[in-house]
């Protein structure tokens, strides 16, 4: 069993930075894919924003590339997300998930909201 929590979620102005985090308890945590997904309100869907494997690669939807960097702590069980020039389209819940086949985990999420 796997628990995932979130934390630094929270209010920023466009243009901002925020970091936020995910403490995965458990095992394997080294060897397995981390990843951060969003979905904004009004009932969109789930999307990936950024993932990296065991080996460090990592991934980005689009319309994060160059603005969000994800990073990981196997010492620490954390994985990163740090968030930077922050746009209001980007105010969504985001939520950590752990990926190791054939077991996946999620968070509970953690409300980001970029003011204009």
């Amino acid at each position: 069993q796997v628990q995932l929590v979130e934390s630094g979620g929270g209010l920023v102005q466009a243009g901002g930075s925020l970091r936020l985090s995910c403490s995965s308890s458990g095992s394997f945590f080294s060897i397995s894919t981390m990843g951060w997904h969003r979905q904004a309100p009004g009932g969109k869907q789930r999307e990936l924003v950024a993932e990296i494997t065991g080996g460090g690669s990592t991934d980005y939807a689009d319309s994060v590339k160059g603005r969000f960097s994800i990073s990981r702590d196997n010492a620490k069980n954390t994985v990163y997300l740090q968030m930077n020039s922050l746009k209001p389209e980007d105010t969504a819940v985001y939520y950590c998930n752990f990926r190791l086949s054939p077991m996946a985990y999620w968070g509970k999420g953690t409300l980001v909201t970029v003011s204009s």
